[in-house]
């Protein structure tokens, strides 16, 4: 019995030995990505939406490569997924809500 607790405690130690750096830099990109806006950002969150705007107005996605199209379509496909994914998530069942 004392030698399967010496091996899982070594496992335990090599587990956070090697975790710690990728933690670390979890971490890090956490505190830099995850944060909500500020109210410095807002300015810079409307100018993209109104050059969003206006970049649909214009029609300039006419002028795009096809690789960038492909690419705008892989983005467009992966949010809409995502949105799927979470609707069933959020009434924790695949066919519908529970009546």
């Amino acid at each position: 019995m004392s030698k399967i607790v010496g091996e899982v405690s070594t496992l335990i130690k090599l587990g956070v030995t090697k975790s710690g750096p990728a933690l670390r830099k979890f971490t890090y990109y956490a505190k830099v990505e995850l944060v909500p806006p500020k109210i410095s950002d807002i300015p810079a969150i409307r100018n993209g939406f109104q050059n969003l705007i206006t970049s649909v107005k214009e029609k300039r996605f006419l002028h795009l490569t096809v690789r960038e199209a492909w690419l705008n379509t892989l983005v467009g496909i992966e949010v809409l997924c995502w949105f799927f994914v979470g609707e069933c998530i959020g009434k924790r069942h695949l066919a519908g809500y529970k009546v």
